[in-house]
C-alpha cells in the first residue's frame, strides 16, 4: 500500500476518533464508525445492506467510510459525506445551469442534474395558464443560467434525476443574498425549511445542503426580484449568519432554525466581528456553546 493511501486512511481514522459528537445528536446510543475494509460483524445471520460486502471468509465488511446503521437483521453503512439523495416533498435551493426545450436543468448537489419543467412553474405574478409556444420562447426571461431558485421535489425519474416544481408563491427565483453549501446530512428534516428569523434575516435550509440567506422580503410569485440596496446593518447580519452556519457545519452540528439562531446570538454576545467567526478557535467555541445550549434545551446530560 502506498504512503499516500496509508496517510489518507490514518487521517480519516483520526477524524472519526475525534468526532465525539454525531451530527444527529445520537449521544444516547453507541455509534460505530467504520472505514473501507473494516470488519462490521462475523455473525452470518445479518443481511448485507448498502455500503457493505461479504469477504471471502463470509465476514460483513464496510466498503465505504461512514456510520453503521442496523435495521433488524439488515446492516448498512451511511456515508459521512455524500451527494444529495432527494425525496418527494423536499425543499431545495438550486442554480440554473442550462435552458433547454420546455425545461431548465438545475444543479442541486445530487448525482444528476435536476429538471424544472416549464409546466412546473408559475409565470410572473403567480399567473396560472396553459404554457404556450410564446411562453417557451420567453423562458430565458423567467429563468436563465446562473439564477438561484427555491423549489420542491415533485418526482424522481427512473435514472435518479429529480423533477422539481415552483408552483407556489414561496418558491421561485431568489434575488439578493448569499448561498452556503454544506453537507445534506446536516440539514434536519422538518415541516418548514423557510425561516424568518427574529434578527430580520430570512434563511432557506435546503434539504440538498444549499442554504440561502437574505434580508426578509415579501413573497412575490417567483420572478419579481427586489433590487433595492441592502443596508450595511443587514449585510453584517447576513455575513454573521453565514459564518455561523459554516462553523456549525464544520463541527458537525445539525442545522435548523434553532441551532442557527443560537449560534448567531452566542457569537454576538461574545463580541466577535463577523470575520472573526472564520477563525478555527472561534468556530470551535461557538459550535461547542451551541451544542451545550441544544443539550440543555433537550434536557440531555452532557457530563
Amino acid at each position: 500500500m502506498s504512503n499516500v493511501v496509508i496517510r489518507v486512511i490514518s487521517e480519516n481514522r483520526k477524524y472519526l476518533e475525534d468526532s465525539d459528537q454525531h451530527p444527529h445528536y445520537e449521544s444516547t446510543e453507541k455509534v460505530k464508525y467504520v472505514l473501507p475494509g473494516d470488519n462490521i460483524t462475523d455473525d452470518h445471520t445479518f443481511m448485507r445492506g448498502h455500503g457493505t460486502y461479504l469477504s471471502t471468509d463470509k465476514q460483513l465488511v464496510a466498503s465505504i467510510a461512514g456510520i453503521v446503521e442496523p435495521i433488524n437483521r439488515l446492516i448498512s453503512v451511511r456515508p459521512l459525506r455524500t451527494r444529495y439523495n432527494g425525496e418527494i416533498g423536499d425543499v431545495i435551493v438550486g442554480r440554473i445551469i442550462e435552458v433547454q426545450h420546455k425545461r431548465w436543468k438545475v444543479e442541486t448537489n445530487s448525482r444528476l442534474d435536476s429538471v424544472l419543467q416549464l409546466s412546473g412553474v408559475n409565470l410572473p405574478g403567480g399567473e396560472l395558464r396553459r404554457k404556450t409556444e410564446e411562453d417557451e420562447m420567453a423562458m430565458r426571461n423567467y429563468l436563465k443560467e446562473g439564477d438561484i431558485i427555491s423549489a420542491e421535489v415533485q418526482n424522481i425519474f427512473e435514472d435518479g434525476a429529480l423533477g422539481l416544481h415552483t408552483r407556489s408563491l414561496k418558491y421561485g427565483k431568489l434575488g439578493q443574498g448569499v448561498m452556503v453549501r454544506v453537507s445534506p446530512s446536516l440539514i434536519e428534516r422538518r415541516k418548514n425549511h423557510f425561516h424568518k428569523l427574529p434578527i430580520g434575516v430570512s434563511v432557506i435550509l435546503g434539504n440538498n445542503g444549499f442554504v440561502w440567506i437574505s434580508k426578509i422580503i415579501d413573497e412575490s410569485g417567483g420572478h419579481i426580484i427586489d433590487y433595492t440596496d441592502v443596508s450595511l446593518e443587514d449585510r453584517e447580519k447576513i455575513a454573521r449568519l453565514r459564518n455561523c452556519i459554516i462553523g456549525l457545519a464544520k463541527h458537525k452540528v445539525m442545522l435548523n432554525d434553532t441551532t442557527v439562531i443560537y449560534a448567531y446570538d452566542i457569537s454576538s454576545q461574545l463580541g466577535y466581528h463577523p470575520k472573526d467567526l472564520l477563525m478555527p478557535e472561534v468556530m470551535v467555541l461557538v459550535a461547542d456553546q451551541t451544542k451545550q445550549k441544544v443539550y440543555q434545551l433537550e434536557g440531555m446530560d452532557i457530563t
